[in-house]
């Protein structure tokens, strides 16, 4: 309707294609998903990575991360009556598409889940497919340390000294990790606050 140069469309087709070729859960899709919406100028790397920090710390699946970038999609880059319409529009569009998919997958496959659990060479190929999620996911990890750890590239000393101590408490002393989120979320808010 919009036609197909509408930044809302190709939200849209941008959405419903990282649905149907990310594997591998959320993570994995937020990987590709920061990838293409930085590098077309739609959002920040800060963006994507503040919609990581809520996703974490509100309760809900983690793949809501993606309506907040198709959020901010819209709100950066209004194409309708107001900024605020524009961005509820787009996220609106970005669940539908990110869920979409999956109904599909589960409509035609379900009745072949059985045959094919038992298949060697599905299960050699699945391997393989876990294996590229693991890579993609340390990318991912990567990329939001670097965009966090060094904005502008220098080094932001807090975020570095709460990272390395939520990695020892996580890896050391295997503290649970709704207290090491939910703790970093008070640190950070502790910092803004001395700083306000």
């Amino acid at each position: 309707m919009l036609g197909y140069d509408n930044l809302l469309t190709k939200t849209y087709l941008f959405f419903t294609q990282a649905a149907f070729v990310t594997f591998g859960g959320a993570y994995a899709v937020l990987a590709y998903v920061n990838q293409a919406v930085v590098s077309a100028g739609w959002l920040t790397s800060a963006q994507t990575v503040d919609g990581l920090a809520l996703a974490e710390t509100t309760p809900g699946p983690l793949i809501m991360v993606l309506q907040f970038i198709g959020f901010m999609i819209g709100w950066n880059n209004p194409t309708l009556a107001n900024q605020t319409f524009s961005a509820m529009i787009s996220g609106l569009l970005a669940t539908y598409a990110t869920f979409l998919p999956s109904f599909l997958f589960i409509f035609a496959g379900a009745p072949y889940i059985e045959k094919l659990r038992h298949n060697q060479k599905l299960n050699a190929a699945l391997s393989g497919v876990t294996a590229a999620v693991v890579g993609v996911i340390l990318n991912l990890a990567l990329m939001f340390g670097a965009a966090v750890i060094l904005p502008n590239l220098q080094i932001d000393v807090f975020a570095l000294a709460l990272s390395v101590l939520s990695f020892t408490a996580l890896y050391f002393f295997k503290v649970d990790v709704l207290i090491v989120v939910i703790g970093g979320g008070l640190c950070g808010l502790v910092k803004y606050l001395l700083l306000s």
